[in-house]
């Protein structure tokens, strides 16, 4: 594994900083809050990008108390938009942006109190893997990253001072397959909808995610070539749902889930054997004892990104603390926990830091597994010897065909995609 952050001889650190001694600001010391009273965070997001640990974490290293509040998918940005004082920290996905930075009720981050600025992996920071592109269908986070000023309500086309979202997590998606229950092998998204697999099949019921793997399956059967998987054109959208709705009423899908653990339910009890699924999920089912893969496709990977963003609303010391949470959370020992999970930090040096080096073989490296593989609550994972499904990072984050997304035609698609789950 071979991803690199940017460096260059000038950093952009070094330049954003430069520019504003000059105009006479100064970024904030991280450890602000720590030395006074305890400051308790909101953190808004889905309930699978919180964790117990990292909580505890950070509020023995910093003094500040995290208080989760969970909520699905599609309720992240409707109370970004909605309720943006309900909250003093938000981690939702890149594709949100397009519609929660002309809200105005997101504030950009300054870059110069952001300590791993220059230090993001590569495919975050420019779409590039090993100075690669990767595929930038949908919305690609560098796409989305900046703004042109702190209260902008529009995307800057290059790098600036101010950051939308700062990456805590991110991976190339696929299908999750119970190996003992299929008889053959499974090397394309178009696998979704074989026949051979009717009333054991399930897709995510999130639309503008749920649509793009039925795009990545029905264009791997052949049936069509898209402009952009994540931003279809109306008779787009209407042959994808014309296909899954033939699909369904030919008995294809057992299910169709809408939180990590129907997911997981679905697999473990071996009702479903091929579905879309999230690489936690597959984690989950694996700690139980049961045989679950996350295949590497040929047509790549569907691949997400999700990032801490603040709302208009916080200030003073609120502000202060979560810029020092946001730091420590960069540092390494998040990162360390969450790429046990099957995730990717934002900052991939220092996760490496608070890992074995047997598991960080096994994790990004492609290598085969020194030692048993444990999940982060100790629990096995993978014995001695396995290797990592789909391989190193390179291979993995190389390989990404396209992004998350919300279409320009998204109340279109929304309606059609309820007509596929109502038919």
């Amino acid at each position: 594994m071979t991803d690199t952050p940017r460096k260059t001889g000038t950093t952009r650190r070094g330049v954003l900083k430069g520019a504003a001694a000059l105009a006479g600001t100064a970024a904030f010391p991280a450890p602000f809050v720590h030395a006074q009273e305890r400051v308790t965070l909101r953190y808004l997001s889905t309930a699978v990008n919180q964790s117990p640990a990292i909580a505890e974490k950070a509020s023995e290293d910093l003094g500040i108390d995290i208080e989760y509040i969970a909520v699905n998918t599609d309720e992240v940005p409707r109370r970004v938009i909605t309720q943006p004082n309900s909250f003093d920290l938000v981690d939702s996905e890149y594709f949100s942006l397009p519609n929660l930075v002309p809200s105005g009720n997101m504030k950009g981050m300054d870059a110069n109190r952001i300590d791993r600025i220059d230090d993001l992996a590569t495919v975050i920071a420019n779409g590039t893997v090993d100075g690669e592109q990767v595929g930038w269908d949908g919305t690609a986070p560098h796409e989305v990253l900046y703004l042109e000023n702190q209260d902008s309500t529009t995307f800057a086309t290059e790098p600036t001072e101010w950051i939308t979202l700062i990456p805590t997590t991110y991976n190339a998606d696929t299908l999750g397959l119970r190996p003992d229950l299929i008889d053959k092998e499974i090397t394309s998204w178009a696998s979704l909808l074989d026949p051979d697999f009717a009333g054991k099949t399930a897709i995510l019921n999130i639309p503008s995610i749920g649509i793009m793997d039925a795009a990545m399956a029905i264009e791997a059967r052949g049936d069509i070539t898209y402009g952009d998987k994540g931003n279809m054109t109306r008779d787009e959208i209407d042959f994808t749902i014309e296909k899954l709705i033939e699909a369904k009423r030919a008995g294809q899908f057992r299910a169709f889930w809408s939180n990590f653990q129907e997911s997981v339910n679905l697999m473990a009890s071996g009702e479903v054997v091929i579905q879309s699924m999230w690489s936690p999920a597959v984690t989950a089912v694996r700690t139980q004892g049961i045989p679950c893969v996350y295949q590497p496709l040929k047509e790549g990977y569907r691949a997400w990104a999700s990032g801490f963003g603040l709302p208009r609303t916080i200030d003073g010391r609120k502000e202060d603390a979560a810029y020092e949470f946001i730091n420590w959370f960069l540092s390494g020992w998040a990162g360390a926990h969450l790429s046990k999970q099957g995730y990717y930090p934002a900052v991939l040096e220092t996760a490496k830091e608070y890992m074995e080096p047997y598991e960080w073989a096994y994790w990004y490296e492609g290598k085969k597994a020194e030692q048993d593989i444990l999940a982060p609550d100790g629990r096995l994972l993978e014995e001695a010897g396995a290797m990592r499904d789909g391989g190193s990072y390179a291979e993995r984050m190389g390989s990404v065909a396209c992004w998350n997304a919300v279409m320009d035609e998204n109340q279109y698609m929304v309606r059609k995609w309820n007509e596929f789950i109502a038919a």
